[in-house]
């Protein structure tokens, strides 16, 4: 039915009983095809198609066209085959469809807020039709994965977070609001381009930027209370912390690049740690790249050696951290962040490469979230590799361009010996003596849907570093370093079953009564994808006496 009101793309298609009363009851009659297709019929259908395509672009348009029309039929298939399609509604793929928002663009998702909206930010709320509103997640563009600053394009990153709120935690979409911040962009090319959809101004770096923040997160807890997740998303660097350290006790907010990365790259190292049988107190890291996600990862890292005896001197001291400028030593020429000050230390010796600060510190396990490209070199590896009779190597930076260097080299150049982990998926990797590698992918994904989930169930005001910490201990290690994707949904709905034992346990959870048991609670909540029957309640009634002939 090509021409099918809208109301229609809302209410999916029932299993209804194959005769035309229900549709008849329904006002539909004429508006669909007689065959009444059961869900089985359409994930069919939507999956072929899906096999059809070869450019992962393509398969990303095609699924966002499902999710507008039938959000059912798209959340039944995503996570049916969650391994092959994450990476098409995630990273990578969805860095890409950044890129080419606005050429790709069918219809609005989504909240766009921009600057010249100061003092309006309540009455575009109450525009979203949805008021029911427990999850949001923003972003204002500004560093896009490690694709740098695309403005208003950066709103598939809120749209593709959400996604995965709904496919691995079953949180109903309808709760979920993604918004984009529109302060401009310093991007000259998106500047120029005909088909940029935001404003074509310069980034607005001045007090109004941090007055129509401020106007935001008071418009949200306004509309819908105090206890709305609220969940940053790709800020640039200078931004991130200072937002986050801002509202983190007033509001119900986390970062996802600094804190959730942080737990999953801690998982992966406790991981590795029961793999090499070496307690995370005596490993040195070396970081390549010191932004915001290696910052928060040092800084859950050092939270978890001092709980393990360390004091904090002593485990910011075996961790070291290489940017764009080289080693944080004391005294070098470039203005070092404050956020960095913890993890800045005496020079070592001489130390102008990344290979050089390899072989100077020695580290059993290397980092990277410098979103710039194959810095882990064939010689780094090999020095991994030399130094290590198991190097711990993490390429983190998304999308896959911007790893740190591929699953294949780190397995090959250390003889399959790596620990090895990505942001984002690499295939399996076959050595030339046979042996054959799944390559770990330390994705957020593990992390954020189950925490949003145990939040908004206990009504948590605050989310504190101890919430991730507790984390990072057993879910994520079952004989690699990370689960398979396709475990995800059972993953994070045990992480939200520890974080809501975790809340209440220390009285964080403001919403009562405490449920006794935790894990039903949880599973209790999780959205059906099961088609909803739009037919009224239809019955007879009994015994009543016909009304008597005159």
């Amino acid at each position: 039915c090509t021409h099918q009101p809208q109301s229609l793309t809302k209410h999916h298609y029932t299993s209804l009983p194959q005769n035309p009363r229900p549709l008849q009851i329904l006002g539909l009659q004429g508006l669909l095809p007689p065959k009444i297709e059961s869900q089985d019929i359409q994930a069919m259908r939507f999956q072929r198609n899906l096999k059809k395509m070869t450019e992962p672009l393509e398969k990303y348009i095609y699924l966002m066209g499902i999710q507008e029309r039938n959000e059912k039929l798209f959340y039944r298939v995503l996570m049916e085959d969650i391994e092959e399609l994450m990476p098409i509604v995630y990273t990578p793929t969805v860095g890409l469809a950044c890129t080419q928002y606005g050429h790709i663009f069918r219809r609005p998702k989504g909240l766009f807020i921009s600057i010249l909206d100061r003092g309006h930010i309540r009455s575009i709320l109450d525009n979203w039709p949805e008021t029911n509103v427990a999850a949001v997640v923003v972003t204002d563009g500004e560093r896009i994965l490690g694709l740098g600053d695309l403005g208003v394009f950066g709103m598939g990153i809120p749209v593709g977070k959400l996604c995965l709120y709904t496919a691995c935690a079953g949180i109903r979409p309808e709760r979920c609001l993604p918004v984009v911040i529109d302060v401009g962009t310093d991007n000259e090319t998106l500047l120029k381009d005909p088909f940029y959809m935001g404003l074509y101004q310069k980034r607005d770096r001045s007090q109004l930027y941090d007055d129509l923040i401020d106007e935001f997160m008071e418009a949200v807890v306004d509309k819908y209370g105090q206890d709305t997740l609220i969940q940053f998303e790709d800020f640039g660097n200078h931004n991130a912390f200072r937002l986050m350290r801002k509202y983190r006790e007033k509001y119900c907010t986390f970062n996802d690049d600094i804190q959730g990365t942080a737990a999953v790259a801690l998982a992966g190292l406790l991981a590795a740690q029961r793999a090499i049988g070496k307690p995370i107190t005596e490993h040195r890291i070396l970081f390549c790249g010191a932004g915001e996600a290696a910052l928060g990862i040092a800084n859950l890292i050092t939270m978890s050696m001092v709980e393990k005896g360390l004091t904090q001197d002593e485990a910011r001291k075996k961790i070291w951290m290489f940017d764009k400028d080289g080693l944080l030593v004391k005294g070098r020429s470039q203005e070092t962040d404050s956020n960095q000050e913890a993890f800045v230390h005496e020079s070592p010796g001489d130390v102008q490469s990344f290979l050089d600060a390899v072989n100077v510190i020695q580290p059993t396990a290397i980092i990277g979230v410098s979103g710039a490209g194959r810095l882990f070199t064939h010689d780094v590896l090999k020095k991994m590799g030399t130094l290590n009779k198991q190097p711990i190597i993490f390429a983190l930076s998304n999308p896959t361009t911007k790893a740190e260097c591929t699953a294949e080299d780190a397995y090959t150049l250390t003889d399959g010996r790596c620990l090895f982990a990505s942001g984002s998926p690499f295939d399996m990797v076959t050595l030339a003596d046979g042996r054959v590698f799944t390559p770990g992918q330390g994705n957020n994904a593990y992390i954020f849907p189950g925490v949003a989930l145990a939040v908004i169930l206990s009504g948590v005001r605050h989310i504190s570093d101890t919430v991730f910490l507790e984390l990072t201990d057993e879910e994520l290690a079952e004989g690699r370093l990370y689960p398979p994707l396709s475990n995800i949904r059972e993953v994070s709905l045990q992480m939200a079953v520890k974080v809501v034992r975790f809340v209440y346990a220390n009285n964080m959870a403001f919403r009562y009564p405490e449920p006794k048991d935790k894990d039903t609670f949880v599973r209790s909540t999780v959205w059906d994808i099961n088609y909803d029957s739009f037919l009224p309640d239809i019955y007879e009634w009994k015994g009543m006496n016909p009304a008597p002939d005159h």
